[in-house]
């Protein structure tokens, strides 16, 4: 195996190393919302995002971005919170072609009661995850991403 073979098994050990950390992150953050707030993660993402916008609401595409879903998928994601009340469509004012996605006050309630549960679920996981030497040092980078600093 040469130089090149050696940094492609490091990348992808690192893939692989990423990739498990993800599935253990998942699967608790999955089994926390359901039991507690009736949630799955990318719901969550959904209303999480929605919940950072200015005015709370986003296009569908950004949505979509946010959720990593496709355009379909993320339809069919906004109509089941639509129908739970947790989300609204609205048609763009300047753009009718356009349709934005708003969280509701039920949604809004919803996320403020998941969003503990998500965080402390994460931290706890993280946690975990540190004390095993194969994820140690993907956790450590992690708690070393520094968060982007709003323009003053």
């Amino acid at each position: 195996m040469g130089i090149a073979d050696d940094a492609v098994e490091v990348r992808a050990q690192g893939w692989r190393t990423l990739a498990a950390l993800h599935g253990m992150i998942e699967a608790e953050l999955e089994r926390a919302l359901a039991a507690s707030a009736d949630l799955s993660v990318v719901e969550y993402t959904v209303l999480d995002a929605l919940s950072r916008q200015d005015g709370w609401h986003m296009r569908m595409q950004q949505l979509a971005r946010a959720a990593a879903l496709s355009p379909s998928a993320t339809t069919r994601l906004v109509n089941r919170l639509e129908d739970r009340a947790l989300l609204t469509r609205i048609l763009c004012a300047d753009d009718r072609r356009g349709i934005y996605t708003e969280l509701t006050t039920a949604g809004r309630a919803l996320y403020e009661r998941a969003r503990p549960i998500h965080d402390e679920t994460l931290e706890r996981v993280l946690a975990e995850a540190e004390q095993q030497p194969e994820l140690a040092p993907v956790v450590e980078a992690l708690h070393g991403v520094a968060l982007p600093v709003a323009a003053g």
